[in-house]
């Protein structure tokens, strides 16, 4: 077999589904990139946390500036916090697949070779053919940049193109967070007391229901079943903080 039967053979197999049905084209969602996952858990860590805190501080019976104070310095806090945590992390997750590139790359430079043959080897344990695995091998390993990008992809599984933006997670993630964090906090900007307390549920509920449905579209889970799990989570993080404060409480004014 040679290498375009391969290709062409793999081009022809029929996509899963029963016989006789045509298969359909589909495109895959990014899952690796570090700014999509920042925003995704940005918006349900600050809608959880800034919540909770307002929720918490409200209990204790303060004056209503403090419930805003509280509620703008988790928002604030959180956000940086956020946005430095995500940086650090691709920032460092980033240096490590760079190292485990240069390393590959060293080894081509002194041992073609021998990496060339381990990418045959590769594709041989895959199921293809020794004769067609090391044509392939031969193929790709005559240029060094393609080297390098399959030897990257079939012995490292990382893409060298998209190793992650930190810059870029850390803005989507300080942005996020702000959004979520914002939303319990609105009723104490227009109002106070026991109709800001409960606006504050009410708005936390729909906003949690709502990042829920929306991590099931990107997930492709249940709506219904993550929708309910996110609204079970901020709710149990609201009254573990809303019983410590009623339990502690405040008097007088601030």
């Amino acid at each position: 077999m040679s290498l375009t039967q391969l290709f062409q053979r793999q081009a022809e197999q029929p996509g899963p589904g029963p016989a006789g049905e045509a298969h359909e084209d589909h495109t895959h969602r990014d899952v690796k990139g570090g700014a999509a996952r920042a925003a995704i858990f940005g918006v349900s860590d600050g809608l959880v946390s800034n919540v909770s805190l307002i929720l918490g501080v409200a209990a204790a019976n303060p004056t209503p500036g403090v419930v805003r104070l509280a509620g703008l310095a988790g928002l604030i806090a959180g956000a940086c916090s956020m946005a430095a945590g995500e940086y650090v992390s691709v920032q460092g997750q980033r240096e490590l697949l760079e190292r485990e590139l240069e390393m590959e790359r060293r080894e081509l430079e002194l041992r073609p070779e021998m990496e060339q043959l381990e990418l045959a080897g590769i594709y041989r344990s895959r199921g293809v053919e020794a004769s067609v695995a090391a044509e392939v091998a031969a193929q790709l390993s005559a240029d060094p940049a393609t080297a390098l990008q399959t030897h990257a992809r079939e012995e490292l599984g990382i893409d060298p193109d998209e190793l992650g933006s930190p810059v870029r997670a850390a803005v989507s993630s300080f942005g996020a967070f702000m959004v979520g964090a914002v939303i319990p906090l609105v009723p104490w900007l227009v109002s106070q007391g026991t109709g800001a307390v409960v606006a504050s549920v009410i708005l936390g509920a729909a906003a949690a229901l709502l990042v829920g449905a929306l991590l099931a579209g990107f997930t492709g889970r249940n709506v219904v079943g993550s929708s309910l799990r996110q609204l079970a989570v901020a709710a149990a993080a609201a009254a573990i903080t809303f019983g410590v404060g009623t339990a502690l409480g405040v008097s007088g004014s601030v």
